[in-house]
């Protein structure tokens, strides 16, 4: 298994140059996502989509804003519901063991949908796949999320204390911001995709049947 470790910087540099890069398709894809979120039925979609989105930017490719309204998006609306539920209920019930264990299984599924819609494995093997990739990196991805959240914090925080139009360009910033932090999840996710597909070859070897010996 690679057990190269995720560089918490580099993630978070190549998020914020891929996303300076491609600015406007993101900033406008955040913005119909969070205009549509409260439609009923649709909002999953497009969450669907959105998913599918940090996938493309983990590969490099350029992000069409409309892209998470794409029908094709419910194909796995059972699957995903289904892994919801799943990870809805392993949190809960690590919530009981003081709240830590909750925390590390949360960060430890973080990628299982991404791995349901892009690997194609079912529900139990996407939590599956998403603990082992993400093995001795839990607490980097904490920080990659923490960080990215300090910052925002501070930005909103300097911007709200102007008089009169504070408030406002805070809510601008935050805008601004989350399509920056799509970017750096996607650049993340490709770090554990390609750890994800070292592990499922690894498996598919293992399990391959051993070639038969001739006979004497």
């Amino acid at each position: 298994m690679n057990k190269e470790k995720l560089d918490i910087m580099k993630t978070i540099k190549d998020g914020v140059q891929y996303g300076l890069k491609n600015f406007f398709p993101l900033l406008l894809m955040v913005i119909l996502y969070i205009i549509t979120f409260w439609i009923p039925y649709l909002n999953v979609g497009t969450t669907i989509g959105l998913y599918k989105a940090v996938i493309g930017i983990g590969r490099g490719e350029v992000i069409d804003p409309v892209s998470i309204f794409d029908k094709d998006n419910f194909k796995n609306l059972g699957k995903f519901f289904l892994l919801l539920g799943l990870i809805s209920m392993g949190v809960t019930a690590a919530a009981a063991f003081m709240l830590i264990p909750a925390l590390v299984i949360g960060i430890a599924w973080t990628f299982a949908i991404y791995f349901l819609i892009d690997k194609k494995v079912s529900p139990i093997k996407a939590l599956g796949l998403s603990y082992d990739s993400t093995y001795g990196n839990k607490w980097r991805i904490f920080f990659v999320n923490l960080l990215c959240v300090i910052c925002i914090f501070i930005i909103c925080l300097i911007l709200g204390v102007i008089p009169k139009v504070g408030p406002f360009l805070a809510v601008i910033a935050c805008f601004l911001c989350a399509a920056i932090i799509v970017a750096v999840q996607g650049v993340m996710y490709d770090f554990f995709s390609k750890k994800a597909d070292a592990i499922l070859a690894e498996k598919q070897s293992c399990s391959a049947p051993e070639a038969e010996e001739p006979a004497a």
